[in-house]
């Protein structure tokens, strides 16, 4: 991207990176449309329903990547547990536990140390992959975050991650599984499998990739809560930027496809009835329903909605103060980890991990509490209730450190599978103790809080999910106890909490409602969770941003919000854009493009013409000013001729009143003869303001050359479109004609996408630096553009819903005077602005 001026928050600890934007604008060369220009109408039909069979292998292949994943973690997790389980029984009769504690850490920290070793493989493997996604689609190229390599490191570490025991899901990392899935399947290689190439010359464009990559997330959303309809508003809500009405339907599509290919496998191997489709996602919460014996329980009632709303203000509160301590510590990451050896990270998850097990195991022998297992329904809290669970649940119960016919309800949550505690927390009736509740809760919290951030792949909604459900549950307790309230169903207030706490950390509204729904199976919740988590966001909001946001910034990723605040309206585009402007010629000599493309980063340049009175002494004997003006000429003379045109239609308008004004305009002015024209444009002194605003003033920081330099724009290139045109030798000599160059396809432009070849690895032995280049037949003549004098609110909705990378800044006489990028679009760039403005006034 052009970038302008960079500005740091008080509290960031790192500048803003310089990150690529993506293309997702329509520009000149665009080959779907060069496609489909060329295509009849059963060719259309066909290449649109080849992306119908992609969206669909989008959704097998991730519903295939979740399988393995649940399937390893799966056979890890009940290994490391049949063997610490015996082990534990055996030596709490002959005293030897810390022989227990060292298996169960010689398997946590192995696991640990295998998917910490795949984050160094791949570095953007490390997290949940959702603020790397999120970024993708926004526009932000972020580097490695859709290779094949990342999918890999990526599903392998999140099973050693969750399988090691640390306070992880799997959930997040199945969204980046899917979104990588989506960017690549559809291109037929991969930088990791050179050899392996395929001649598929369609979706080579990064708009393209992006329709798919937001498939994929939502396919992954499906898989991992087998909620197609959450999987699609959560790519909608908290994933794109750009969305259309035809990728609607392709998007759920490929999370149906997604959540039917999980479910048939897992549902034929775990049951055995291939085609039951029994178990929807890798996450299902189970049913909701009250026991038949029990007369007075309601799933919810009326008055619980006023229990639900406080317990939102709370989980606001709650996932705020996560969220604040998950910052500093990721700051603290940044200054004394990051910088330090990639060993020093795979310590610090080793030590996480070893901290983790040593407090789950002293806290369930010491603090857990033995209590008594009865077949028969209680009333009171002492016991726990066997009607009306599923088998998976009663056979769940741990009963370490505790003597025969009694269970420990500590290890009970910590010895299981986090699924399974959560099952526990929504279905057993009287299981856990209020203390049990709070030490599981503060525990769970700070672990997590703790975890999320270190150099493994980790997800974050089945521990937010974990911790609220706790807290809910311990609400419930609370409820029951001391208020004498029979009625209520502990597993709801349990679903609530964990809404609450889940909603206070993401901010998701509607994609989390729908997914929790589906997860339930229970419509009746719907309105409950949809108030709980609007006043989980509207309380968090009130302190911080959420999680991903807030690890969005601290990378310094220039993301664009969805709207601008009110008061930038006070700002125009001539203050934000760029001014210092680096362009190319419509004619220019391939010595002057290699030290434009070597001496800068930018990635798009301007074509202009500078209008000059001397030109005309420049183009005697110099062929490349010549071509430069008669291309500048012929611009003059087609918008002429096109004027001429319009005029002429108009007489023949139906209005007289239009024919009357449009035959007096032609009798008081005639048109002016060519050579007026050209005379009229050399002569003619620009300024970067016309006289239309004679108050506006350009700004303070432009020197006299640039404050007066008239830049007629012609159109945008691509630096990919120059560095191709160059490695493939496009251009002329003094002596010729432009029209002896070379003319290059679409296929042949795109064939090295994604990655052009780099301006530096070019070899100018075999490049003649007096030779001329003619870009004009492969900019992009018709850019968006924006007046000086436009609000900036008009220009992000522009910017943001158009999908942009550059936005020229023209004035009323065609005349570039600056650019704006994403970066000039940023929250804090146009703080800046505003405050420059307020100081100025």
């Amino acid at each position: 991207t052009i970038l302008g001026e960079t500005h740091e928050e008080e509290d960031e600890i790192l500048p803003r990176k310089d990150y690529e934007s993506l293309d997702y604008d329509r520009c000149i060369n665009d080959p779907y449309l060069e496609v489909l220009e060329s295509m009849d109408n059963k060719k259309a039909q066909r290449y649109e329903a080849v992306k119908w069979v992609m969206v669909f292998a989008i959704g097998v292949c991730t519903g295939l990547v979740g399988l393995f994943v649940d399937f390893f973690v799966r056979l890890f997790t009940q290994l490391k547990f049949r063997v610490v389980q015996s082990s534990v029984e055996e030596c709490t009769e002959k005293g030897c536990l810390a022989l227990s504690l060292l298996e169960l850490l010689g398997f946590n920290l192995t696991f640990v140390f295998l998917a910490s070793l795949l984050v160094l493989i791949q570095p953007v493997a490390a997290g949940s992959g959702i603020p790397e996604i999120k970024c993708y689609l926004n526009g932000v190229k972020v580097p490695g975050v859709v290779r094949l390599r990342t999918v890999v490191c990526k599903a392998l570490g999140v099973l050693f991650s969750v399988a090691g025991g640390l306070f992880v899901g799997k959930e997040g990392p199945m969204i980046h599984s899917g979104a990588v899935v989506g960017a690549g399947l559809p291109q037929f290689q991969s930088i990791s499998l050179r050899k392996i190439q395929f001649n598929f010359p369609y979706f080579r464009s990064d708009r393209d990739k992006r329709d798919f990559v937001s498939a994929g997330a939502a396919a992954g959303v499906a898989a991992a809560f087998g909620a197609p309809i959450g999987g699609t508003l959560f790519s909608l809500e908290e994933g794109s930027s750009f969305w259309n009405q035809g990728l609607t339907w392709k998007v759920l599509f490929c999370s149906m496809a997604a959540t039917f290919t999980l479910n048939f496998f897992r549902s034929g191997i775990q049951f055995g009835s291939w085609g039951s489709f029994q178990l929807p996602g890798l996450l299902n919460f189970g049913e909701f329903k009250c026991s038949e014996s029990d007369k007075k329980c309601h799933l919810w009632t009326a008055v619980d909605l006023g229990f639900f709303i406080l317990m939102g203000i709370v989980g606001g509160l709650l996932g705020a103060t996560f969220n604040c301590l998950n910052k500093r510590l990721a700051k603290y990451r940044m200054r004394n980890v990051h910088p330090k050896p990639k060993l020093v990270r795979v310590l610090e998850s080793l030590l996480v991990s070893l901290t983790t097990t040593v407090i789950v195991f002293i806290a369930s022998m010491v603090l857990g509490e033995c209590r008594q297992i009865s077949s028969t329904s209680h009333s009171g809290n002492d016991t726990l209730s066997l009607q009306g669970t599923s088998e998976d649940v009663n056979s769940s119960i741990k009963t370490f450190f505790c003597p025969n016919e009694t269970y420990n309800d500590m290890a009970t949550l910590f010895f299981n599978p986090q699924e399974s505690a959560i099952l526990q927390l929504f279905h057993q009736d009287g299981t856990f103790s209020p203390v049990t509740l709070s030490l599981f809760f503060l525990l769970y919290f700070l672990l997590s809080c703790w975890t999320y951030g270190i150099s493994v792949p980790s997800g974050l909604f089945v521990p937010s999910l974990l911790c609220g459900a706790a807290f809910g549950r311990l609400v419930a307790n609370l409820l029951k106890s001391y208020i004498g309230l029979d009625h209520i169903y502990s597993g709801t207030f349990a679903l609530i909490g964990a809404a609450a706490f889940l909603g206070g950390v993401v901010r998701m509204t509607i994609s989390l409602t729908v997914i929790l729904i589906e997860s339930t199976n229970e419509i009746t919740y719907g309105l409950p969770i949809m108030i709980t988590l609007m006043v989980a966001k509207w309380t968090g909001d009130f302190f911080n941003k959420g999680i991903y946001d807030i690890h969005v910034n601290l990378r310094g990723v220039p993301l664009l919000e969805w709207e601008t605040e009110v008061e930038m309206d006070k700002l125009r585009a001539s203050d934000i854009m760029e001014p210092n402007l680096t362009y190319v010629y419509p004619h220019t000599r391939i010595q002057s493009l290699v030290s434009i493309l070597r001496t800068t980063v930018h990635h798009a340049f301007p074509v202009v013409t500078e209008n000059r009175g001397n030109e005309r002494e420049f183009m005697k004997g110099n062929q490349l000013i010549s071509n430069n003006i008669k291309f500048k000429k012929s611009s003059i003379l087609t918008r002429a001729g096109e004027q001429r045109k319009r005029s002429q239609s108009m007489k023949s308008y139906p209005s007289s009143e239009l024919r009357n004004m449009c035959d007096e305009h032609i009798t008081t002015e005639e048109p002016p003869e060519k050579e007026d024209l050209l005379q009229q444009m050399l002569e003619r002194r620009y300024t970067p303001y016309p006289n239309l605003y004679p108050d506006q003033s350009p700004s303070e920081e432009w020197t006299m050359e640039e404050r007066f330099r008239p830049l007629t724009f012609h159109g945008l290139i691509l630096r990919s479109q120059l560095v191709t045109l160059l490695v493939r030798g496009v251009c002329y000599s003094e002596s010729q004609s432009s029209a002896s160059q070379p003319r290059l396809s679409h296929a042949e432009m795109l064939e090295d996408y994604p990655r052009y070849p780099d301006i530096h690895d070019l070899d100018l032995t075999l490049l003649n630096p007096r030779m001329i280049v003619d870009v004009t037949p492969y900019m992009n003549p018709s850019p968006f553009a924006v007046s000086p004098n436009t609000h900036v609110s008009q220009v992000f909705n522009l910017f943001r819903t158009m999908g942009l990378r550059h936005l020229p800044v023209v004035n009323a006489v065609g005349e570039i005077v600056g650019i704006i990028t994403r970066h000039n679009l940023t929250h804090e760039f146009l703080q800046a602005r505003l405050r420059q403005h307020y100081q100025t006034i």
